[in-house]
């Protein structure tokens, strides 16, 4: 698979979040430098606070050496600010290795003032944009945003 069949996937978990008025509904998939998928996971899916990128990186051993290089998918830029848990989405794909992230859709200042692609790449991450993808992303969040 490329980049954008697995960010396709990334956009496809979106949908199974539980809906929420005060939270995005994004997915993730972590990928291996090979090409291997190593974790998936959507916001709310193991309780109401958990952000896509945190249940997918939290299915693997943070020392995993397959986590050093691998790609993060996610359909919404990695968070840089939360309310819910003491390390943000942003954090936790540094800690992890991850020398990737591929997002289809910017977080719109709506919750909070999100800067983790500026963070991730002042880090050395290499981020990808694929804005081709971002109404894929914003459809499961319908009810949050418009255009």
């Amino acid at each position: 698979m490329n980049d954008r069949d697995w960010l396709g996937l990334a956009c496809d978990l979106a949908r199974l979040c539980p809906p929420s008025g005060t939270a995005f509904s994004v997915g993730a998939v972590v990928v291996s430098a090979r090409g291997e998928e190593l974790a998936r996971g959507y916001s709310r899916e193991t309780d109401p606070h958990v952000h896509a990128e945190e249940a997918a990186l939290a299915k693997l051993d943070p020392d995993d050496p397959r986590l050093v290089g691998a790609t993060v998918y996610s359909s919404l830029e990695p968070c840089s600010a939360r309310r819910s848990r003491p390390k943000t989405c942003t954090r936790l794909i540094l800690e992890s290795g991850a020398g990737r992230v591929v997002m289809a859709w910017r977080e719109p200042l709506l919750f909070v003032d999100c800067h983790g692609v500026e963070e991730l790449a002042a880090a050395g991450v290499t981020v990808l944009e694929i804005p081709e993808l971002a109404e894929r992303a914003r459809e499961p969040n319908a009810h949050l945003v418009t255009g």
